[in-house]
């Protein structure tokens, strides 16, 4: 029988160690936070957008589908006791093809099957349902543009254009969004 000797680790290797595993754990706990405004600042002056995306991919129905499309959600919402997300966009958008993504994505995906309805309502080329905008409080000065709103159409909360630099955020973002106007 061959015997192996383990010799005890210097108590300052063991406190390296640790210092390290501590450090690894807090910058995963620092990844898993939404980023600050410098920071997507400087991503965006660095041409280093967060996630790749398909330029001008189909996410949004026909312009007239809008009215109908937001009547049937608010319709279920009240039936399923959830809010309606309205985010206006437009396929060209690339921000608006990224939020699409990170709303697909888990954990964000699962917050949005058991708190919401969503609703992508075309803006076409900032020159369609600006109106339908206006009304649930969206100014609609950049896209995407969300509206978060109860069963009978009470806005909860509109933005403007907190994610129209998506592309440049990490999906976080979105999570915190979520987790901040479920119920």
């Amino acid at each position: 029988m061959t015997r192996v000797s383990v010799r005890p680790r210097p108590l300052f290797a063991s406190v390296v160690a640790l210092a390290v595993a501590a450090m690894g754990g807090l910058l995963l706990v620092r990844a898993a936070q939404a980023q600050t405004p410098e920071q997507i600042a400087a991503a965006k002056a660095a041409h280093q957008p967060a996630i790749q995306y398909t330029p001008n991919k189909h996410i949004y129905p026909p312009i007239e589908a809008a009215a109908g499309d937001v009547d049937a959600a608010l319709a279920k919402a009240r039936r399923e006791h959830k809010r309606v997300i309205l985010d206006f966009g437009a396929d060209w958008c690339g921000d608006c093809q990224v939020l699409d993504i990170y709303f697909h994505q888990s954990p964000n995906q699962e917050l949005l099957d058991k708190y919401f309805i969503e609703v992508k309502v075309n803006i076409g080329r900032e020159d369609a349902n600006i109106e339908l905008a206006h009304k649930y409080g969206v100014p609609v000065h950049a896209v995407p543009a969300l509206a978060v709103v109860d069963g009978h159409g009470k806005v909860i909360y509109a933005q403007d254009n907190q994610f129209s630099d998506m592309r440049y955020m990490q999906p976080q973002s979105v999570t915190e969004f979520l987790n901040k106007w479920k119920k």
